[in-house]
Protein backbone atom coordinates (compact mmCIF):
# COMPACT_ATOMS: atom_id res chain seq x y z
CA UNK A 1 0.00 0.00 0.00
CA UNK A 2 1.40 3.74 -1.37
CA UNK A 3 0.00 5.60 1.96
CA UNK A 4 -2.13 5.34 4.65
CA UNK A 5 -4.82 7.62 2.58
CA UNK A 6 -4.93 4.59 0.02
CA UNK A 7 -4.91 2.26 3.17
CA UNK A 8 -7.71 3.87 4.76
CA UNK A 9 -9.88 4.23 1.55
CA UNK A 10 -9.53 0.63 0.66
CA UNK A 11 -10.59 0.23 4.12
CA UNK A 12 -13.51 1.96 3.41
CA UNK A 13 -14.70 0.23 0.34
CA UNK A 14 -14.59 -2.78 1.58
CA UNK A 15 -16.78 -1.67 4.37
CA UNK A 16 -19.24 -0.22 2.32
CA UNK A 17 -19.38 -3.23 0.35
CA UNK A 18 -19.92 -5.74 3.27
CA UNK A 19 -22.71 -3.28 4.79
CA UNK A 20 -23.90 -3.57 1.17
CA UNK A 21 -24.17 -7.15 0.59
CA UNK A 22 -25.78 -7.52 4.27
CA UNK A 23 -28.42 -5.06 4.37
CA UNK A 24 -29.59 -6.34 0.85
CA UNK A 25 -29.61 -10.27 0.74
CA UNK A 26 -32.88 -11.85 1.77
CA UNK A 27 -33.95 -15.01 2.96
CA UNK A 28 -36.88 -16.90 1.31
CA UNK A 29 -36.58 -20.43 2.50
CA UNK A 30 -32.57 -21.63 2.17
CA UNK A 31 -32.03 -19.74 -0.97
CA UNK A 32 -30.62 -16.20 -0.83
CA UNK A 33 -31.90 -13.56 -3.04
CA UNK A 34 -30.27 -10.51 -3.76
CA UNK A 35 -32.69 -7.04 -3.63
CA UNK A 36 -31.67 -6.86 -7.48
CA UNK A 37 -32.36 -2.55 -7.35
CA UNK A 38 -29.65 -1.95 -4.81
CA UNK A 39 -27.24 -4.27 -5.84
CA UNK A 40 -23.99 -3.19 -7.41
CA UNK A 41 -20.50 -3.92 -8.27
CA UNK A 42 -17.36 -2.19 -5.96
CA UNK A 43 -14.42 -3.06 -7.97
CA UNK A 44 -11.96 -3.88 -5.95
CA UNK A 45 -8.74 -3.77 -7.44
CA UNK A 46 -7.26 -0.53 -6.09
CA UNK A 47 -6.96 -2.81 -2.53
CA UNK A 48 -5.44 -6.38 -4.58
CA UNK A 49 -1.94 -5.46 -4.24
CA UNK A 50 0.15 -8.02 -5.93
CA UNK A 51 3.55 -8.96 -4.02
CA UNK A 52 6.47 -8.13 -6.21
CA UNK A 53 8.24 -11.34 -7.35
CA UNK A 54 11.65 -9.89 -9.00
CA UNK A 55 13.75 -12.50 -10.96
CA UNK A 56 16.24 -14.77 -9.72
CA UNK A 57 19.58 -13.59 -10.41
CA UNK A 58 22.35 -15.92 -11.31
CA UNK A 59 25.44 -14.19 -11.46
CA UNK A 60 28.60 -15.58 -13.43
CA UNK A 61 31.66 -13.85 -14.91
CA UNK A 62 32.85 -13.94 -18.68
CA UNK A 63 34.83 -16.68 -18.86
CA UNK A 64 37.97 -15.84 -21.30
CA UNK A 65 35.97 -13.19 -23.33
CA UNK A 66 32.80 -15.69 -23.65
CA UNK A 67 29.42 -15.14 -22.05
CA UNK A 68 27.69 -17.70 -19.81
CA UNK A 69 24.40 -18.14 -20.90
CA UNK A 70 21.84 -20.10 -18.34
CA UNK A 71 19.74 -22.42 -20.47
CA UNK A 72 17.05 -25.48 -20.48
CA UNK A 73 16.56 -27.32 -23.48
CA UNK A 74 14.02 -29.86 -22.85
CA UNK A 75 10.76 -28.51 -21.60
CA UNK A 76 7.15 -29.71 -22.90
CA UNK A 77 3.93 -27.90 -23.08
CA UNK A 78 0.16 -28.68 -24.01
CA UNK A 79 0.85 -29.36 -27.46
CA UNK A 80 2.68 -32.69 -26.12
CA UNK A 81 2.35 -33.89 -22.54
CA UNK A 82 3.04 -31.24 -21.05
CA UNK A 83 0.36 -28.77 -18.95
CA UNK A 84 1.36 -25.30 -19.63
CA UNK A 85 1.37 -23.44 -22.74
CA UNK A 86 4.43 -22.74 -24.74
CA UNK A 87 4.26 -18.58 -23.80
CA UNK A 88 4.26 -20.30 -20.40
CA UNK A 89 7.51 -21.46 -20.55
CA UNK A 90 8.81 -18.21 -21.48
CA UNK A 91 7.63 -16.37 -18.73
CA UNK A 92 8.82 -19.03 -15.99
CA UNK A 93 12.19 -18.75 -17.37
CA UNK A 94 12.54 -15.53 -17.62
CA UNK A 95 11.56 -15.81 -14.06
CA UNK A 96 14.16 -18.62 -13.18
CA UNK A 97 16.79 -16.02 -14.34
CA UNK A 98 17.34 -18.44 -17.64
CA UNK A 99 18.28 -16.24 -20.92
CA UNK A 100 17.70 -19.50 -23.22
CA UNK A 101 15.36 -22.50 -23.41
CA UNK A 102 14.55 -24.78 -26.27
CA UNK A 103 10.77 -26.31 -25.87
CA UNK A 104 11.06 -29.53 -27.35
CA UNK A 105 7.69 -31.11 -27.65
CA UNK A 106 6.91 -34.74 -28.57
CA UNK A 107 6.60 -35.48 -31.97
CA UNK A 108 5.07 -39.50 -31.75
CA UNK A 109 3.45 -38.40 -28.87
CA UNK A 110 0.33 -35.47 -28.27
CA UNK A 111 -1.89 -36.72 -26.35
CA UNK A 112 -3.84 -32.78 -25.81
CA UNK A 113 -3.60 -30.26 -28.67
CA UNK A 114 -3.39 -32.59 -31.89
CA UNK A 115 -5.59 -34.48 -34.26
CA UNK A 116 -6.74 -36.67 -32.22
CA UNK A 117 -5.91 -35.44 -28.99
CA UNK A 118 -8.10 -34.52 -25.92
CA UNK A 119 -8.71 -30.71 -27.78
CA UNK A 120 -9.02 -31.15 -31.61
CA UNK A 121 -6.73 -29.40 -33.79
CA UNK A 122 -7.46 -28.49 -37.59
CA UNK A 123 -5.45 -30.62 -39.71
CA UNK A 124 -3.59 -27.51 -41.02
CA UNK A 125 -2.52 -26.61 -36.97
CA UNK A 126 -2.36 -30.17 -35.90
CA UNK A 127 0.21 -31.45 -38.82
CA UNK A 128 2.87 -28.27 -37.77
CA UNK A 129 5.18 -29.60 -35.91
CA UNK A 130 7.15 -25.95 -35.66
CA UNK A 131 3.51 -24.49 -33.49
CA UNK A 132 5.09 -24.54 -30.21
CA UNK A 133 8.01 -22.71 -31.26
CA UNK A 134 5.57 -20.47 -32.96
CA UNK A 135 3.18 -19.88 -30.24
CA UNK A 136 6.22 -19.31 -27.50
CA UNK A 137 8.28 -16.98 -29.75
CA UNK A 138 6.21 -13.39 -29.86
CA UNK A 139 6.32 -13.75 -25.87
CA UNK A 140 9.96 -14.10 -26.19
CA UNK A 141 10.42 -11.12 -28.33
CA UNK A 142 8.27 -9.44 -25.95
CA UNK A 143 10.83 -10.24 -23.40
CA UNK A 144 13.88 -10.01 -25.49
CA UNK A 145 14.62 -14.56 -24.48
CA UNK A 146 16.25 -15.98 -26.68
CA UNK A 147 13.84 -19.10 -27.82
CA UNK A 148 15.26 -22.38 -30.04
CA UNK A 149 13.23 -24.51 -32.34
CA UNK A 150 13.09 -27.57 -31.11
CA UNK A 151 11.54 -31.22 -31.12
CA UNK A 152 11.71 -34.66 -29.24
CA UNK A 153 12.14 -37.51 -31.25
CA UNK A 154 10.54 -40.40 -29.30
CA UNK A 155 11.59 -44.19 -29.53
CA UNK A 156 11.39 -46.78 -27.95
CA UNK A 157 14.83 -48.65 -26.39
CA UNK A 158 17.41 -49.24 -27.04
CA UNK A 159 17.51 -45.90 -28.94
CA UNK A 160 15.31 -43.71 -26.53
CA UNK A 161 14.54 -40.32 -27.02
CA UNK A 162 16.55 -37.65 -29.06
CA UNK A 163 16.20 -33.88 -28.89
CA UNK A 164 16.43 -31.74 -32.15
CA UNK A 165 17.57 -28.41 -31.17
CA UNK A 166 18.15 -25.40 -33.50
CA UNK A 167 16.34 -27.02 -36.55
CA UNK A 168 15.37 -24.67 -39.59
CA UNK A 169 11.85 -26.63 -39.80
CA UNK A 170 10.47 -29.56 -38.19
CA UNK A 171 7.92 -30.47 -40.16
CA UNK A 172 10.06 -33.02 -42.96
CA UNK A 173 11.75 -34.38 -39.67
CA UNK A 174 8.35 -35.49 -38.56
CA UNK A 175 6.99 -36.43 -42.01
CA UNK A 176 9.99 -39.21 -41.71
CA UNK A 177 7.93 -40.42 -38.37
CA UNK A 178 8.90 -44.22 -38.92
CA UNK A 179 12.49 -44.27 -39.62
CA UNK A 180 14.33 -42.69 -36.82
CA UNK A 181 17.84 -42.90 -39.09
CA UNK A 182 15.88 -40.95 -41.62
CA UNK A 183 14.66 -38.55 -38.63
CA UNK A 184 18.05 -37.63 -37.28
CA UNK A 185 19.29 -37.65 -40.86
CA UNK A 186 17.00 -34.94 -42.16
CA UNK A 187 17.79 -32.72 -38.80
CA UNK A 188 21.72 -32.82 -39.11
CA UNK A 189 20.87 -31.83 -43.17
CA UNK A 190 19.37 -29.10 -41.68
CA UNK A 191 22.26 -28.10 -39.16
CA UNK A 192 20.19 -29.17 -35.93
CA UNK A 193 21.94 -30.06 -33.06
CA UNK A 194 21.09 -33.64 -31.77
CA UNK A 195 20.58 -34.49 -27.92
CA UNK A 196 20.51 -37.98 -26.53
CA UNK A 197 18.01 -37.51 -23.67
CA UNK A 198 18.10 -38.83 -20.38
CA UNK A 199 19.78 -42.57 -20.99
CA UNK A 200 18.73 -44.51 -17.98
CA UNK A 201 15.09 -44.02 -18.96
CA UNK A 202 12.92 -47.27 -18.11
CA UNK A 203 16.17 -48.98 -17.58
CA UNK A 204 16.25 -50.52 -14.22
CA UNK A 205 18.30 -48.94 -11.30
CA UNK A 206 20.22 -51.62 -10.65
CA UNK A 207 21.39 -52.32 -14.69
CA UNK A 208 24.31 -50.50 -15.56
CA UNK A 209 23.48 -48.09 -18.42
CA UNK A 210 25.25 -48.79 -21.42
CA UNK A 211 26.12 -46.33 -24.58
CA UNK A 212 24.73 -48.83 -27.25
CA UNK A 213 25.32 -50.20 -30.68
CA UNK A 214 22.26 -47.88 -31.73
CA UNK A 215 24.39 -45.03 -29.96
CA UNK A 216 27.57 -45.84 -31.46
CA UNK A 217 26.35 -45.82 -35.17
CA UNK A 218 24.14 -42.58 -34.50
CA UNK A 219 27.98 -41.23 -33.31
CA UNK A 220 29.84 -42.27 -35.98
CA UNK A 221 27.06 -41.41 -38.38
CA UNK A 222 27.49 -38.25 -36.78
CA UNK A 223 23.85 -38.00 -35.71
CA UNK A 224 24.80 -37.34 -31.80
CA UNK A 225 26.25 -34.68 -30.30
CA UNK A 226 25.74 -34.33 -26.51
CA UNK A 227 24.39 -36.33 -23.67
CA UNK A 228 22.29 -35.05 -20.75
CA UNK A 229 23.97 -36.36 -17.52
CA UNK A 230 21.08 -34.88 -15.67
CA UNK A 231 17.38 -34.91 -15.87
CA UNK A 232 14.54 -33.67 -14.27
CA UNK A 233 15.39 -35.96 -10.88
CA UNK A 234 18.13 -38.35 -12.28
CA UNK A 235 21.46 -38.49 -12.31
CA UNK A 236 24.03 -40.22 -14.56
CA UNK A 237 27.65 -40.22 -13.84
CA UNK A 238 29.03 -42.20 -16.60
CA UNK A 239 27.79 -39.95 -19.10
CA UNK A 240 30.65 -37.59 -18.23
CA UNK A 241 33.21 -40.66 -19.16
CA UNK A 242 30.92 -41.20 -22.44
CA UNK A 243 31.21 -37.38 -23.49
CA UNK A 244 35.15 -37.13 -22.55
CA UNK A 245 36.04 -40.21 -24.75
CA UNK A 246 33.97 -39.39 -27.88
CA UNK A 247 33.96 -35.61 -27.63
CA UNK A 248 30.46 -35.02 -26.74
CA UNK A 249 28.53 -32.27 -25.35
CA UNK A 250 27.39 -32.13 -21.07
CA UNK A 251 23.96 -31.38 -20.40
CA UNK A 252 21.56 -31.03 -17.50
CA UNK A 253 17.82 -30.18 -18.68
CA UNK A 254 14.65 -30.02 -16.21
CA UNK A 255 12.36 -32.10 -18.65
CA UNK A 256 9.86 -29.91 -17.38
CA UNK A 257 5.85 -31.62 -17.92
CA UNK A 258 3.97 -29.30 -15.07
CA UNK A 259 4.23 -25.68 -14.42
CA UNK A 260 7.84 -25.12 -12.87
CA UNK A 261 5.73 -23.74 -9.73
CA UNK A 262 4.64 -27.56 -9.18
CA UNK A 263 8.00 -29.14 -9.88
CA UNK A 264 10.16 -26.66 -8.41
CA UNK A 265 8.93 -23.59 -6.41
CA UNK A 266 10.03 -20.58 -6.59
CA UNK A 267 14.00 -20.13 -7.49
CA UNK A 268 14.55 -23.31 -6.52
CA UNK A 269 19.12 -23.70 -6.31
CA UNK A 270 18.95 -27.38 -7.27
CA UNK A 271 16.88 -26.68 -10.84
CA UNK A 272 18.54 -28.29 -13.62
CA UNK A 273 20.64 -25.61 -16.10
CA UNK A 274 22.62 -26.11 -18.82
CA UNK A 275 25.65 -23.02 -18.92
CA UNK A 276 26.75 -22.49 -22.18
CA UNK A 277 29.66 -20.39 -22.81
CA UNK A 278 28.58 -18.16 -25.74
CA UNK A 279 30.21 -15.63 -28.10
CA UNK A 280 27.55 -13.46 -27.81
CA UNK A 281 24.03 -13.58 -26.16
CA UNK A 282 22.63 -14.75 -29.02
CA UNK A 283 21.26 -17.85 -30.87
CA UNK A 284 23.40 -18.41 -33.38
CA UNK A 285 26.05 -18.21 -30.78
CA UNK A 286 24.34 -20.46 -28.17
CA UNK A 287 24.64 -22.96 -31.60
CA UNK A 288 28.08 -22.73 -32.03
CA UNK A 289 28.88 -23.14 -28.63
CA UNK A 290 26.96 -26.63 -28.72
CA UNK A 291 28.95 -27.82 -31.71
CA UNK A 292 32.24 -26.55 -30.07
CA UNK A 293 31.17 -28.28 -26.95
CA UNK A 294 31.25 -25.31 -24.87
CA UNK A 295 28.57 -26.36 -22.02
CA UNK A 296 28.29 -27.31 -18.66
CA UNK A 297 25.89 -29.04 -17.04
CA UNK A 298 24.66 -27.55 -13.27
CA UNK A 299 21.89 -29.41 -11.01
CA UNK A 300 21.39 -30.81 -7.73
CA UNK A 301 24.56 -28.18 -6.00
CA UNK A 302 26.97 -30.23 -8.80
CA UNK A 303 28.34 -28.67 -11.93
CA UNK A 304 29.76 -31.42 -14.53
CA UNK A 305 32.03 -30.37 -17.25
CA UNK A 306 35.22 -30.84 -19.59
CA UNK A 307 38.54 -29.77 -19.77
CA UNK A 308 39.37 -26.68 -20.17
CA UNK A 309 35.85 -25.25 -19.97
CA UNK A 310 35.10 -26.17 -16.44
CA UNK A 311 38.43 -25.04 -14.96
CA UNK A 312 38.27 -21.59 -16.62
CA UNK A 313 35.25 -21.05 -15.18
CA UNK A 314 36.35 -21.80 -11.73
CA UNK A 315 39.43 -19.15 -12.26
CA UNK A 316 36.82 -16.77 -13.68
CA UNK A 317 34.41 -17.11 -10.40
CA UNK A 318 37.27 -17.44 -7.59
CA UNK A 319 39.78 -14.74 -6.89
CA UNK A 320 42.70 -16.58 -5.08
CA UNK A 321 44.84 -14.27 -2.91
CA UNK A 322 48.36 -15.89 -1.77
CA UNK A 323 49.97 -14.74 1.69
CA UNK A 324 53.62 -15.21 2.48
CA UNK A 325 52.46 -16.69 5.86
CA UNK A 326 50.97 -19.78 3.56
CA UNK A 327 47.22 -18.13 3.99
CA UNK A 328 45.26 -18.22 1.15
CA UNK A 329 41.92 -15.86 0.92
CA UNK A 330 39.51 -17.34 -1.73
CA UNK A 331 35.89 -15.04 -3.03
CA UNK A 332 33.70 -16.98 -5.07
CA UNK A 333 32.49 -13.81 -6.92
CA UNK A 334 29.33 -16.02 -8.77
CA UNK A 335 26.44 -17.80 -7.47
CA UNK A 336 27.65 -20.98 -8.13
CA UNK A 337 27.72 -23.87 -5.52
CA UNK A 338 31.69 -23.99 -4.77
CA UNK A 339 33.10 -26.72 -2.22
CA UNK A 340 36.46 -27.43 -1.98
CA UNK A 341 39.57 -28.99 -0.04
CA UNK A 342 42.66 -28.00 0.56
CA UNK A 343 45.03 -30.70 2.52
CA UNK A 344 42.29 -32.04 4.11
CA UNK A 345 40.12 -29.17 5.12
CA UNK A 346 36.89 -28.74 3.65
CA UNK A 347 34.86 -25.68 3.45
CA UNK A 348 31.99 -23.84 1.26
CA UNK A 349 32.59 -20.98 -0.75
CA UNK A 350 29.69 -18.47 -0.59
CA UNK A 351 29.09 -15.65 -2.77
CA UNK A 352 31.50 -12.75 -2.19
CA UNK A 353 32.56 -14.24 1.18
CA UNK A 354 36.38 -14.03 1.87
CA UNK A 355 37.10 -17.36 2.82
CA UNK A 356 40.67 -18.37 4.65
CA UNK A 357 42.78 -21.35 4.86
CA UNK A 358 46.10 -21.91 5.99
CA UNK A 359 47.99 -23.77 2.78
CA UNK A 360 50.21 -26.34 4.73
CA UNK A 361 53.57 -26.63 2.94
CA UNK A 362 53.58 -28.96 0.02
CA UNK A 363 50.16 -28.70 -0.55
CA UNK A 364 49.98 -28.58 -4.13
CA UNK A 365 46.14 -28.55 -5.51
CA UNK A 366 43.27 -27.42 -4.42
CA UNK A 367 40.24 -29.95 -4.84
CA UNK A 368 36.75 -28.42 -5.94
CA UNK A 369 34.51 -31.70 -4.52
CA UNK A 370 31.14 -30.86 -6.25
CA UNK A 371 32.54 -30.04 -9.83
CA UNK A 372 32.94 -33.06 -11.87
CA UNK A 373 35.39 -33.91 -14.92
CA UNK A 374 34.79 -37.70 -15.00
CA UNK A 375 33.20 -40.25 -12.72
CA UNK A 376 34.23 -40.08 -9.14
CA UNK A 377 36.98 -37.23 -10.70
CA UNK A 378 36.52 -33.84 -9.19
CA UNK A 379 38.35 -31.13 -10.40
CA UNK A 380 41.86 -30.14 -9.30
CA UNK A 381 43.03 -26.36 -9.78
CA UNK A 382 47.09 -26.10 -9.19
CA UNK A 383 47.98 -23.93 -6.55
CA UNK A 384 51.08 -21.93 -7.82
Amino acid sequence: MSSRRDFLKCSALLGAATTTFATNIVSKGDTLITNQKKTYTVNMKPCVVPLPLSPREIIIPNVEGFKVLKGDFHLHTLFSDGQVMPSDRIIEAVDNGLDIIAITDHIEYRPFFSKKGRYKLNNELAENFNIWYDTAKPEAEKHHFLLVRGAEITKELPLGHFNVLFANDINPIAAAVNDWRKMLKIAADQGAFLLWNHPGYEIPADKPLQFTELHEEAYQQGLLHGIEIFNGWDYYPIVSDWCNERNLALFANSDIHPSELRCYGIKNMFRPITLVLAKEQTVESTKEAFFARRTIAWAANILWGRDPWLPALFKASVNIKFSSSGTLELTNTSSLPISVTIGGVAFNLPKDVKCQVYRAEGVKTLTVTNWMVATNKPLEIPLS
